[in-house]
C-alpha cells in the first residue's frame, strides 16, 4: 500500500509519526482542507505529468492551476497529465494520494513558487486519506525536489 511506502520513507528521518490519517477522504483539495480544517490554498497538491518520456511531479498550492504558457516555457513541452493508471504505475502512488515522498526511482519533483507564501503546507502521504504538515524547508528537503519552478496561475 502506498501510505506504507511513505511511512517507511519518513521513518528514515524519524518523521513517520507526523503523518496524519483521516476517517474521511482527503483525495481532493476541498476534502483535504475540510479534513484538516485549513484553507484550501495550504493543501500542497501534487500533479503528475509526462515530459520527454519521463514522469514528473509538480507540487503546488491548492488554489493554483497550471499555466500552459509558463509550463511550456519551463519544460519545452505541452502540459500532458498522466492518466490515473499511468500515475500509479509510473510514480508509485494512486491519484488522490500522489505525493513527492516514497516515489519510484527516476521521477523528478518540482516545487511551484505558489507554495512559498506559506510557513507550512499539507501534502498527501500516498493515500486518499492522509497528509503531513511540513514547513517549506522541510518540503524541499523531504521531496528531494529537482528545482523550484513558476508554472502556475490563479493564486496571486
Amino acid at each position: 500500500m502506498s501510505i506504507e511506502r511513505v511511512k517507511k520513507y519518513f521513518s528514515e528521518y524519524g518523521m513517520e509519526n507526523k503523518i496524519l490519517e483521516f476517517d474521511v477522504s482527503s483525495a481532493t483539495v476541498e476534502l483535504a482542507a475540510a479534513a484538516l480544517n485549513c484553507e484550501p490554498c495550504r493543501i500542497a497538491k501534487t500533479l503528475s505529468f509526462m515530459v520527454d518520456g519521463s514522469p514528473i511531479l509538480i507540487v503546488m498550492a491548492g488554489d493554483a492551476k497550471i499555466d500552459n504558457p509558463k509550463y511550456k516555457a519551463q519544460f519545452a513541452a505541452k502540459a500532458k497529465m498522466l492518466t490515473p493508471e499511468e500515475a500509479e504505475t509510473l510514480t508509485g502512488h494512486a491519484v488522490g494520494g500522489v505525493c513527492p515522498f516514497g516515489i519510484n526511482e527516476g521521477v523528478k519533483v518540482y516545487l511551484d513558487s505558489s507554495l512559498k507564501r506559506f510557513e507550512t503546507v499539507f501534502p498527501a502521504c500516498g493515500s486518499s486519506n492522509s497528509a503531513i504538515e511540513l514547513s517549506i524547508a522541510e518540503l524541499e528537503k523531504y521531496s528531494r525536489n529537482t528545482s523550484w519552478v513558476d508554472v502556475c496561475k490563479g493564486w496571486q
